[in-house]
């Protein structure tokens, strides 16, 4: 098969478009015909990329954790999928990725994908879908008419963050840069901040929750909208504790995990209009070195997809719209 591969440490120069072997899935794993694979700017930082859970070096690499494709085949003790169903899942971090034409993940990892949407735009959904997911109600625990504070709405996981708490009935704000403004407030937010003028006025929010999707000097200022007896969930790095010395909130970081139960949740609201995606960019597998390279660049929100599998027939999403539902495909 083709893959994108790397054979050493280091960033996007370091990934080459080569034959590689295709995997077989082992027990309680799937072989997936990969169709979109998402990727994740950092994920050449992280050590999880480059060694296997006991911190052994597993190069070469395979990136790209989020997946959209067929079943191929399945290992032993697998039930819950047949050849040629259509999923889509996060896939470990500390194992190869997407970026090939094959790749073999536990079936735990996987949910059937929301057909109402192209096999590019599923694969936007996994990570970023299931972090904003978990961040609102596995860590949160976000409550109907609760006020919500998302840090860049217009991210990959900020935009899904806006979505799920408008869709449980939360009141939403969210901040934004200038050229996104329209677009966050497109995806249901109540009152959209221009953080590049955040005035005074705006940083006394006070809000039940925050869910901090940008990371860096904003944490700081985002844990003082905490209400007292708020929470506050960031996704970059441990809460520094000082920062929440004499304040009554409670603050978290986490890593999200697979669950195929709040992916096959995801895929429902999907399927059913209630969330939309959106493709910031999308380049084909051979230039996924570029993708790496050149897709940080751009402003465009969303998540930057790669092609793997020629598109089906149909309509397309234009990069950095949001998918408009149409009617399932079938199989």
């Amino acid at each position: 098969m083709k893959a994108l591969r790397a054979h050493h440490r280091g960033g996007a120069e370091t990934l080459v478009y080569e034959d590689a072997p295709v995997p077989v899935p082992g027990i309680g794993e799937v072989l997936v015909k990969v169709h979109a694979a998402g990727i994740t700017f950092t994920e050449l930082g992280w050590d999880e990329t480059w060694r296997t859970a006991d911190g052994a070096d597993r190069t070469p690499i395979i990136p790209a954790h989020e997946v959209s494709g067929v079943v191929e085949d399945a290992g032993d003790g697998v039930s819950r999928f047949a050849r040629g169903d259509e999923v889509y899942g996060r896939i470990g971090f500390n194992r190869n990725g997407a970026a090939a034409e094959y790749v073999a993940t536990p079936a735990s990892d996987l949910a059937l994908r929301p057909l109402c949407v192209s096999h590019l735009e599923s694969a936007t959904l996994p990570l970023a879908a299931l972090t904003a997911w978990q961040a609102l109600f596995d860590h949160a625990h976000l409550q109907p008419h609760e006020h919500v504070l998302v840090l860049g709405g217009a991210g990959g996981v900020g935009s899904f963050a806006v979505q799920l708490a408008k869709h449980h009935r939360a009141h939403v704000t969210a901040t934004a840069g200038g050229g996104a403004l329209e677009f966050v407030s497109g995806l249901g937010a109540d009152v959209v901040v221009n953080y590049e003028t955040l005035t005074e006025a705006s940083a006394r929010i006070q809000a039940d929750v925050v869910i901090d999707a940008v990371g860096g000097p904003a944490t700081a200022e985002a844990i003082g909208m905490v209400r007292p007896g708020g929470r506050f969930v960031t996704l970059s790095q441990p809460v520094d504790q000082k920062l929440l010395a004499g304040r009554d909130i409670t603050g978290s970081f986490f890593v999200v995990e697979a669950n195929p139960d709040e992916l096959a949740g995801i895929a429902g609201l999907v399927d059913r209009g209630d969330l939309r995606t959106t493709v910031a960019q999308v380049f084909a597998l051979a230039d996924g070195r570029a993708a790496f390279q050149d897709g940080p660049k751009s402003r465009r929100p969303g998540k930057t997809v790669l092609q793997v599998l020629p598109a089906r027939k149909g309509p397309t999403t234009t990069p950095g719209q949001i998918a408009p539902p149409r009617e399932g495909e079938q199989k």
